[in-house]
């Protein structure tokens, strides 16, 4: 059985708000290509296997998936599709590799959310069709119950939420792919149109359109591929309840249980003594906060705490978001967790400019699929 596996190219588009000029193949195949150049493979020759991340309606498709092979370079070899987020499909072709059977596989993800005129309608199927679909609510307003239950719990104040906000929108005015950098206050955040109270505008992470592909090899493979393979060290998922009425609304249960999984593999004690960056799920400037506590970070109610002090910031005691987050990238549906594994990956290579983490070694990923879903998947990168 092969013992590690690691990353040995990266291919990514820009992340926009709308690409009107390209279809959801051509953003695959520019990301493949790039990828493939990157890693010195040949996709009809050298690789093994291809994971595709799709969901049908966000493709506008039924089974979507069948467009994938011509523009991955992976006619007639087999390709498995993942219904999730891109970091499920990273540990899917992860394990395929640690079976021995298969040396490299690359996998996939998109987002084209500007093709969908009923994006609203779109994200409230997802909801339960006997109790929740029927009410017709979004999933905003969703998210302004849970931040409002998660500030009462914690003590945290819309002002510490506004702060996120500001960093990771500054955070992406030094990352050239991010689509939603911008220079704004705490008070710009406060002062925007209320969504769902205490939920506003600049609150939510915009939709943004890109693809991301990525290759994995086995450990001999990649040391003949790369000078700088990214070892992929633990991986942890999990899925809580799907009804909104049994859950816990002050918390991230999902994340808290699949850091544990990741933590234990990856062989982590203290993280943040140990992990020197991390990418997580922003798509709700409370979530960050909220998923800083799941994450072990600090003490549940003390997130706040920790941007009121800087320890978030790029030059700060644990950077958190510096590629901008979802807030200042903008929320890729399937592809968020290809967005936060693709800025871990370049910050353990060193190859961000004015963004750059100091001294980054280990790196942890997350992605969270969003309202109404708990499930929530983890991956700690080292160099």
């Amino acid at each position: 059985m092969i013992k590690k596996v690691a990353i040995v190219g990266v291919g990514y588009t820009n992340f926009r708000s709308t690409t009107p000029d390209l279809s959801y193949r051509e953003l695959t195949y520019e990301a493949a290509t790039k990828a493939y150049e990157e890693a010195g493979v040949d996709p009809r020759k050298d690789i093994d296997s291809f994971v595709s991340t799709a969901e049908d309606f966000f493709e506008g498709y039924s089974i979507a998936d069948e467009y994938c092979p011509d523009q991955l370079g992976a006619v007639l070899k087999p390709v498995n599709t993942i219904a999730g987020d891109f970091l499920q499909s990273l540990i899917t072709a992860y394990m395929m590799i640690l079976t021995g059977r298969l040396n490299i596989v690359a996998v996939q993800a998109m987002s084209k959310a500007s093709n969908m005129t009923t994006l609203g309608e779109l994200e409230l199927f997802a909801f339960d069709p006997v109790f929740n679909r029927p009410l017709a609510e979004n999933p905003h307003f969703v998210a302004g119950l849970e931040m409002n239950r998660y500030l009462h719990d914690t003590k945290t104040t819309r002002e510490q939420c506004a702060k996120v906000v500001v960093k990771n929108k500054k955070n992406a005015l030094n990352n050239p792919y991010a689509g939603h950098g911008a220079k704004i206050t705490v008070e710009d955040v406060l002062n925007s149109k209320i969504i769902s109270y205490p939920l506003t505008h600049l609150d939510i992470s915009p939709a943004s359109d890109g693809a991301v592909v990525m290759v994995l090899a086995s450990e001999e493979i990649a040391k003949k591929l790369t000078r700088k393979p990214i070892w992929i060290r633990g991986v942890g998922w999990c899925s809580d309840t799907f009804s909104l009425e049994s859950r816990d609304w002050g918390e991230s249960t999902s994340t808290r249980l699949a850091a544990e999984m990741a933590y234990k593999m990856a062989d982590i004690d203290n993280p943040k003594k140990e992990i020197d960056v991390v990418e997580l799920s922003d798509i709700y400037s409370y979530k960050e906060l909220q998923h800083l506590e799941a994450l072990k970070f600090c003490n549940k109610g003390e997130a706040g705490k920790m941007i009121d002090n800087g320890i978030t910031e790029i030059g700060g005691e644990l950077p958190v978001n510096p590629s901008g987050g979802s807030l200042g990238v903008g929320h890729l549906y399937e592809c968020s967790g290809a967005q936060k594994t693709l800025e871990i990956v370049l910050q353990l290579r060193g190859e961000v400019g004015k963004r750059q983490v100091k001294n980054a070694n280990i790196g942890l990923a997350h992605s969270w699929r969003g309202v109404p879903t708990t499930t929530s998947v983890i991956a700690i990168l080292g160099n």
